[in-house]
C-alpha cells in the first residue's frame, strides 16, 4: 500500500447548467489533472448532459429531484480518498482546490469548507448573505462552533466523512446537514476563504430565497430537536411552566383571600399546561439518552472507515507543486483549527511539525 496514488473525485451536482458545466469541468481538470470528475444530472431539461460529456466528465443520473438526493447518491456510489464537491454554476474558484486538498491531507482533516468572498453584489445577493449569516449563527449557537459560510457549495471531504454521512435531506438544506454532521461528531474541520463569482450570462440560480430559506430554518430546528433534545424540550417545558404560573397566580391569590376559585376553566388550563411542561421535560430526558446512544453509533461508524494514511500517499502529490506560498488566503474557523502558515509554507515543504488541530 506504500506510495499508492491518491484517489481524488470531483463531484458536481447539476440541474439545467448547460451554460456553465463545461467550464467547471475544464477548470477542475486543469487544476486537478489526476482527479476523476463526475457530473450527476438531476433531470435537466437542457443540454447539461451533452456539454458535460463533451468536456470529458463521467456523467451519471439521479431521478429524485433535489440537491440532497443527488449528494446522497454521489456519496453512496463513488469510492475515493478525497472528495471535492462543487456546484456546477461556475461561481467557485477551482484554483483553490489543490490547496484545500493539501490542507485536508497534511492536517488529517475531515472537511475543508470554502467560505465565499466577493465584492459583486449580483453574485451574493444581500438577502442570501443575511439569511446565511442568520442561519450560520443559529447553528453556531446550537452546536458550539462558528463557520463563516455554513451554506457554501464548495467543500473538500475525507472518505471517512463521506461514508459516515447519513444524508437525510432532499433539497438545498443538505448544506446545513453537511455542516451539522461534522460539528456533531466533533470532526476536525477547517475553513478558508475562496473567491466567489457572479453566474455567467445564460445561467440562473435555482435557489429560492424565501422558500429554501424557510426549509433550511425548519431543518435546523429539527436538528436541534434531534441532536439537542434536552435543550429543545427544556425550552418547551419552561414556556408551558411559566405560562401556567402566569395563569395560576391571580387565581391562587384570590383563593388565599376568599377561599373561592371563581375561574375554574382557567385553573384547569393552568394545571394542564404545567403537566405538559413536566411531560416535555421528561421527554427531553428520555430522548437525550436515546440521542447519546445514537451519537455513539454514528461515531463508531465514522471510526470504522480508515483515515487517509500520509505514509501511503506520495510525499509530493502532483497538485502540491501547484500550491504557491501565500496564494490562498486562510481563515481559521473558531474552535476548529489554528493555521497561520500552512499552504505553500516552508514549514510544510520541509516536513516540520504541523500546527495543532482541534476537533470541531
Amino acid at each position: 500500500m506504500k506510495n499508492r496514488p491518491l484517489e481524488t473525485a470531483v463531484l458536481i451536482p447539476c440541474y439545467n447548467e448547460e451554460a456553465t458545466v463545461a467550464r467547471v469541468v475544464d477548470d477542475f481538470r486543469r487544476h486537478l489533472p489526476d482527479a476523476r470528475i463526475f457530473v450527476y444530472d438531476n433531470n435537466s431539461t437542457d443540454r447539461t448532459v451533452e456539454r458535460a460529456m463533451a468536456a470529458g466528465a463521467i456523467v451519471r443520473f439521479e431521478p429524485l429531484q433535489g440537491k440532497g438526493n443527488v449528494i446522497r447518491r454521489m456519496f453512496a456510489d463513488i469510492e475515493a480518498d478525497v472528495y471535492v464537491m462543487v456546484d456546477g454554476d461556475a461561481t467557485y474558484d477551482a484554483g483553490a482546490a489543490p490547496g484545500m486538498i493539501c490542507l485536508l491531507i497534511d492536517h488529517q482533516l475531515d472537511m475543508v469548507n470554502g467560505a465565499r468572498v466577493t465584492d459583486i453584489k449580483e453574485a451574493y445577493r444581500p438577502g442570501h448573505r443575511f439569511g446565511n449569516r442568520m442561519l450560520t449563527g443559529i447553528v453556531a449557537w446550537t452546536f458550539g462552533n462558528r463557520l463563516k459560510d455554513m451554506l457554501s457549495g464548495y467543500r473538500i471531504f475525507s472518505r471517512r466523512y463521506v461514508k459516515s454521512f447519513p444524508s437525510l435531506s432532499s433539497g438545498f438544506e443538505t448544506e446545513t446537514e453537511l455542516t451539522v454532521h461534522a460539528l456533531h461528531l466533533r470532526m476536525p474541520v477547517a475553513e478558508i476563504t475562496t473567491a466567489y463569482k457572479d453566474r455567467p450570462a445564460g445561467s440562473s440560480s435555482k435557489l429560492s430565497t424565501y422558500k429554501d430559506g424557510i426549509r433550511i430554518l425548519w431543518r435546523i430546528l429539527n436538528f436541534v430537536k434531534e441532536e439537542r433534545p434536552m435543550a429543545f424540550f427544556s425550552i418547551v417545558a419552561v414556556f408551558f411552566g411559566l405560562s401556567s404560573v402566569g395563569l395560576m397566580a391571580p387565581i391562587l391569590k384570590e383563593f388565599i383571600e376568599t377561599g373561592l376559585v371563581p375561574r375554574v376553566p382557567t385553573a384547569v388550563l393552568s394545571m394542564s399546561m404545567m403537566i405538559i411542561g413536566f411531560l416535555s421535560f421528561a421527554c427531553g430526558l428520555i430522548l437525550d439518552t436515546v440521542t447519546q446512544g445514537r451519537s455513539e453509533m454514528k461515531r463508531m461508524r465514522y471510526l470504522d472507515t480508515p483515515a487517509i494514511s500520509t505514509s501511503s500517499i506520495p510525499a509530493s502529490p502532483p497538485f502540491r507543486e501547484m500550491v504557491e506560498a501565500g496564494s490562498i488566503p486562510l481563515r481559521p474557523a473558531a474552535n476548529c483549527i489554528s493555521l497561520a502558515r500552512v499552504i505553500g509554507s516552508p514549514a510544510m515543504q520541509q516536513g516540520l511539525p504541523a500546527p495543532e488541530v482541534k476537533g470541531a
